[in-house]
């Protein structure tokens, strides 16, 4: 990995359908040359997961994903025990007469990897990609079992002491920024804005992820969304929306992109009946005219 740059690394995510532009490009490289973790933020739909997907691909690595969900403790993300097969041991020993303590039952045969081991444990040769889905979601304590693998490639586990990464994951952390994030987990981690892509950019996203659709649909749909980004709405669309809402154009297989049209699909780009409700009431023509 040593051998990439900026032109063969943006050309690798392309590969992997996704369009980066330099900054991204040269954040994602310095994360994998420097083996610190980057915290990717923006609006939802921006493409911060598939970043990360698309960069596993490129360095042709396995993805480990964690989700990050309110009340997800260090356990489930880190490891678990394997119960069943301890109970199984423990009444095997009895049948047997064998004596039996928590040194035999508490080692890696009875240890269930969770995504964090998985990925600090994985033995290579390319490290794997670790993401860590909308960090923002989680809680303080959550933040505070992180920063050692942030900063030491390393995980303790309280029966087995601290494991370190033979082979340093990289690691993804993606945040919509539902809440700030504590200043220690940020100073570990690399920093991107991944801004919202012009309408240009979302077009060419769309071709490449929507291949089948026609090429005046994906720049019509790129400049609609374009257009109700400008609007005041509860959840504006981003390039995930764009993506669904030019799928859902091309199964109905409509041939020009009328008022009719974005009726029948507008659940495929906003989220709340208030924003449609919104874009109603402006006029649906306002998203069709070429001249608007």
């Amino acid at each position: 990995m040593t051998s990439f740059d900026v032109p063969t690394l943006r050309s690798g995510l392309a590969s992997a359908g996704y369009l980066a532009d330099d900054a991204l490009t040269t954040a994602l490289l310095l994360a994998v040359r420097m083996g610190q973790p980057i915290l990717l933020e923006g609006e939802p739909g921006v493409g911060k997961t598939e970043a990360a997907r698309a960069l596993a691909s490129t360095l042709d690595t396995v993805l480990i994903r964690l989700q990050c969900y309110e009340g997800l403790s260090s356990a489930e993300a880190l490891y678990e025990w394997n119960y069943p097969r301890q109970l199984l041991a423990i009444r095997l020993a009895e049948s047997r007469g064998e004596p039996l303590g928590d040194n035999d039952l508490f080692t890696d045969a009875y240890l269930l990897a969770r995504p964090v081991l998985a990925a600090v444990t994985h033995p290579g040769p390319r490290p794997a990609v670790l993401l860590i889905d909308e960090v923002d979601r989680a809680d303080d304590e959550f933040e505070a079992f992180l920063l050692e693998l942030l900063a030491d490639h390393a995980v303790t586990i309280p029966e087995l002491g601290t494991r370190r990464a033979v082979v340093p994951p990289v690691v993804v952390l993606t945040s919509n920024r539902t809440r700030d994030l504590h200043d220690a987990l940020k100073r570990r981690c690399l920093y991107h804005w991944i801004a919202h892509p012009p309408a240009d950019r979302v077009a060419e996203i769309i071709r490449r992820r929507v291949p089948a659709s026609a090429g005046w649909l994906a720049s019509r749909v790129a400049v609609a969304v374009d257009r109700l980004r400008a609007v005041d709405l509860m959840k504006p669309p981003g390039v995930a929306e764009a993506i669904s809402w030019a799928t859902a154009l091309h199964v109905l297989d409509v041939s020009t992109m009328d008022e009719t049209a974005v009726e029948a699909t507008l659940g495929a780009v906003l989220k709340y009946p208030e924003d449609a409700e919104t874009v109603r009431a402006m006029g649906l023509a306002t998203l069709v005219d070429a001249d608007a």
